[in-house]
């Protein structure tokens, strides 16, 4: 690099040393800019970085010791390499100044072919720091940002953007079928085509957009000042002329599709890297519905526009239906204080294969899972440090009144298999796949659109009267089953777990007959039923 790269800053309260020093560097080709006091460049540093900074030490205010300790301490874009200008030469005083992170000194009266000579010996460091800092930064194959440097900028975008009330959106791209490519023209093929797409994203992008390779065949962008539909439009873009673009192997031509999942930051949003998980949910949906396609993360929430009377017989039993009419209630959780050993204790016992987690308040902060016990099973010590540190912290969930065809659609599209219902930022239920599916049986056989399988079953063949009155008798039965085992949990006895699986056992068969003396013909029009407790 020459000197015609690089830019200084003169920070001396002497005007005459200031001209003298900038005339010397802009002849030599340096790019400067003189301050009279160490306050005014503290500042200055921060908003427009420069390579060097030259800066006497004898100044009233700010003095240059407490200029270099203060640019030291700031989180800076790049090295600044720091030259005193001092009288002063003792060992005691040279030691104080390398402390505070000095890398040269240079002695009053000072010398223009010495100064100039420094400064080309602290161009080698600065050329040889920013060398192996783009080694550390970028991806060597694509030349992206890697995972790391993409989420400290990242990180600064959302302070921008929470400082400002601007929008923030983050997209992620996964090239369809890559690793065919991989295995049918082999690795090399497989870097070339990632080439490709790192060329496609850098020309479609702004300077302040932020690109990397996000890992293996992902990629992913944050798009500053962007709301969710016009990072939409962007990725869509992109998309296109990906699938456009002749990608050519040896002598034959293919091309590639790119699945993009896109989310903008909105005031629920709890930090940056949750906001890269929803583009990542709405990624999986992407890939889930059929590939080469943009879903936005907010239009997963929304449910389809669709007149009434053009719904068929089954998807009217959609209509007016919410979460909390489906969901399986939440009778007991996890807190995040609570040890790994208790919840796998936790989990053997109800037989569940993930929980929500919560906080003293009852509010919902992440889910735990099976998987997530597995990897702490490596070491005992693990057994006692608490959910909170294992958990995931980001959960999808609905709130109480979401229509239940937008978690239908939801989870249709997504590999998740649960999605957690809540009320003012607490759980008070779920919602799997599993439940939908009991569900949509138990409503539509009540509703007379399939066969009731204990039509057979002469217990149902009763009149109408008579099956209301089963009805009752089985609702208050229930009711009795239920206090029942209320009072056995209450009791102290080593082990409960014959005590519920038995009481829980009776009451689904008991809300089993319900289900079906309500679809005998009788109830017509019976209210919209949810999920058993057992899931």
């Amino acid at each position: 690099m020459t000197p015609t790269n690089y830019s200084v800053f003169l920070v001396d309260d002497d005007p005459a040393i200031l001209r003298l020093l900038g005339h010397w560097l802009e002849k030599a080709g340096y790019t400067v800019r003189p301050f009279d006091n160490g306050e005014e460049a503290l500042e200055a540093i921060e908003s427009q970085c420069p390579d060097f900074l030259i800066t006497d030490w004898e100044m009233p205010g700010m003095n240059g010791l407490e200029l270099c300790r203060r640019v030291r301490q700031l989180d800076l874009p790049h090295y600044v390499h720091i030259l005193f200008l001092t009288v002063r030469s003792s060992t005691e005083e040279t030691v104080a100044g390398l402390e505070v992170g000095a890398d040269d000194f240079l002695s009053k009266p000072i010398d223009l072919e010495e100064l100039l000579a420094r400064l080309r010996s602290g161009a080698r460091v600065l050329t040889l720091e920013r060398r192996l800092s783009l080694m550390a930064q970028t991806d060597p194959l694509t030349g992206l940002l890697t995972r790391r440097t993409f989420f400290e900028n990242l990180e600064k975008e959302w302070s921008r953007a929470t400082r400002h009330h601007v929008p923030l959106s983050v997209v992620m791209l996964d090239i369809d079928f890559f690793k065919r490519i991989n295995d049918v023209h082999g690795h090399p093929a497989g870097d070339a085509v990632l080439k490709t797409i790192a060329e496609l994203l850098k020309d479609g992008c702004r300077t302040a957009d932020v690109i990397c390779r996000y890992g293996g065949e992902e990629f992913c962008a944050v798009l500053p000042e962007t709301n969710e539909r016009q990072a939409a439009h962007w990725a869509d873009r992109v998309r296109r002329k990906l699938a456009s673009h002749a990608m050519q192997l040896g002598d034959r031509e293919f091309h590639l599709t790119g699945s993009f999942g896109v989310a903008e930051r909105l005031d629920d949003t709890q930090n940056a890297e949750q906001l890269v998980d929803l583009a990542d949910q709405a990624l999986l949906c992407a890939k889930q519905s059929g590939r080469d396609r943009v879903v936005a993360f907010q239009a997963l929430n929304q449910s389809n526009d669709v007149r009434v009377d053009q719904m068929d017989p089954c998807g009217m039993l959609f209509y007016g239906v919410t979460a909390r009419h489906v969901m399986t209630s939440m009778v007991v959780g996890l807190r995040k204080s609570e040890t790994i050993g208790r919840a796998a204790k936790f989990f053997l016992r109800s037989r569940t294969n993930s929980a929500p987690v919560v906080d003293d308040d009852g509010k919902l902060v992440g889910m735990l899972s099976e998987k997530d016990l597995m990897a702490e099973m490596i070491s005992l010590d693990s057994w006692n440090r608490p959910v909170g540190e294992v958990m995931k912290p980001n959960v999808i969930c609905y709130e109480e009144d979401a229509p239940i065809r937008s978690i239908y659609e939801f989870l249709c599209r997504v590999s998740i298999r649960r999605v957690v219902i809540v009320k003012d930022g607490r759980p008070i239920g779920t919602i799997s796949r599993g439940t939908l599916l009991r569900w949509f049986s138990n409503l539509a056989a009540s509703r007379g659109l399939v066969e009731n399988e204990t039509s057979a079953d002469p217990r149902f063949n009763v009149d109408a009267h008579r099956s209301r009155e089963c009805l009752v008798e089985l609702a208050q039965e229930l009711s009795r089953q239920a206090i029942e085992l209320g009072h056995r949990c209450g009791e102290e006895t080593d082990d409960l777990v014959p005590y519920v699986v038995g009481g829980a056992t009776r009451m689904q068969e008991l809300v089993n007959d319900l289900l079906s003396y309500s679809g005998s013909g009788t109830a017509g029009g019976t209210a919209v039923m949810g999920g058993t407790s057992l899931d």
